[in-house]
């Protein structure tokens, strides 16, 4: 009750008009006078042809309408309103000296929000005209934040893009020019100080790459303009190939990686683009939690309707309390060379998998290593 209180306080009555309809003028006048009192603004009509000339000249918040008229009905009047999508949402409140249950009902079927029943007193006005100009209120705060949300998400994801899209490229850039400085530079030839500043700046543009890399598909995705394209995709082909890209980065940081599979063809229905962004994702994280000298097994299997692509490391582990949330949280995390991680990318893995009609899994023991896994359907033979 207080908490009603307070938001009906909050309401300024002077925002809010009410058209009365009454075929009897002494009505009209007194129920103007009333509520003209409550400091709401008013408007009247006669009839109902009337009636439904001024709600759409005057747009009125409330109607209070008298279900006898001689013209049109209150009832066929409340019709033609609610068929309307210009008026169908204004509240209406009947006037009427009709009591009948059946009557009742049929207000109630064409459209009433309430009955007032004549002759009515001062406070059950007052009360009843509040509590619909409550609800007015309450809905119009909830469009204007639904109007400023919609705002809100569509610069951001207008932002997100913006900045993924026009930072990948020179970013790109750099990364290869990066990784091709360090592989014919040495300790020896550049200096040791000189050496660790170029293998710190090439570990960092890999990450940047890959952070705007996510972030572009990840903004695409939430959009809706990021669409699944499925394809037959051999794994024995898909697979090495992006294991092969991180061969170089593992052996930057001294991580062997090895490939397995326990089929020579395992073909699945998938997007081309979407799995390789997971198994690079979950590669980024096996190296990152990684530390010098061990090794990273990257194997598919067969596991009935579905193929499993997993990637296990040996490194740091995953505490428990983490586990059930890590493709969700976003959590900033850092690897075991001081690399920064997002969370947006395990996020990503999740979405993309579940858009190709698979998931994600991880198991994990701390201080023992972590295995990310996906799923994808196996194509069905014809």
């Amino acid at each position: 009750m207080e908490l009603n209180d307070t938001f009906e306080s909050q309401i300024n009555r002077s925002d809010y008009k009410i058209l009365i309809v009454d075929d009897v003028v002494s009505n009209v006048l007194l129920l103007k006078i009333l509520l003209t009192n409550e400091k709401f603004q008013v408007c009247t009509a006669n009839n109902g042809t009337t009636c439904i000339e001024q709600t759409k000249k005057e747009k009125p918040d409330l109607i209070l309408l008298d279900v006898m008229m001689p013209d049109i009905s209150g009832f066929d009047t409340a019709v033609i309103l609610k068929k309307d999508p210009e008026t169908q949402e204004i509240p209406i409140i009947f006037l009427t000296a009709l009591n009948n249950p059946s009557d009742l009902v049929k207000g109630f079927q064409v459209g009433a929000n309430d009955f007032l029943t004549k002759p009515f007193n001062k406070e059950e006005l007052v009360m009843r005209v509040m509590h619909q100009i409550q609800l007015v209120a309450a809905k119009r705060i909830i469009v204007q934040q639904n109007d400023e949300l919609k705002r809100t998400i569509s610069n951001r994801d207008k932002m997100y893009s913006v900045i993924a899209h026009d930072l990948r490229s020179p970013m790109a850039s750099i990364r290869m020019v990066l990784n091709l400085v360090v592989n014919v530079v040495s300790k020896e030839t550049v200096g040791e100080e000189m050496f660790e500043l170029l293998d710190k700046a090439n570990r960092e543009s890999e990450e940047t790459h890959d952070l705007l890399d996510n972030l572009l598909k990840w903004t695409k995705s939430q959009t809706g303009r990021l669409n699944v394209v499925t394809q037959d995709l051999d794994l024995n082909d898909i697979v090495p190939g992006v294991v092969d890209i991180f061969h170089m980065i593992a052996e930057m940081k001294g991580i062997t990686l090895k490939y397995l599979s326990d089929h020579e063809h395992l073909v699945v229905r998938a997007d081309n683009d979407m799995i390789k962004t997971i198994i690079r994702n979950f590669l980024s994280n096996a190296v990152k939690f990684s530390a010098e000298g061990q090794t990273i097994e990257v194997y598919c299997c067969d596991e009935g309707d579905f193929a499993r692509v997993s990637v296990r490391d040996h490194g740091v582990g995953i505490a428990p309390e983490r586990v059930a949330t890590i493709f969700s949280d976003g959590e900033t995390t850092y690897g075991t060379g001081g690399e920064e991680g997002s969370g947006l990318g395990l996020q990503l893995c999740k979405d993309f998998a579940r858009k190709n009609g698979g998931d994600v899994r991880v198991e994990s023991t701390l201080g023992e290593g972590s295995t990310f896994s996906f799923t994808i359907p196996i194509k069905k033979e014809a």
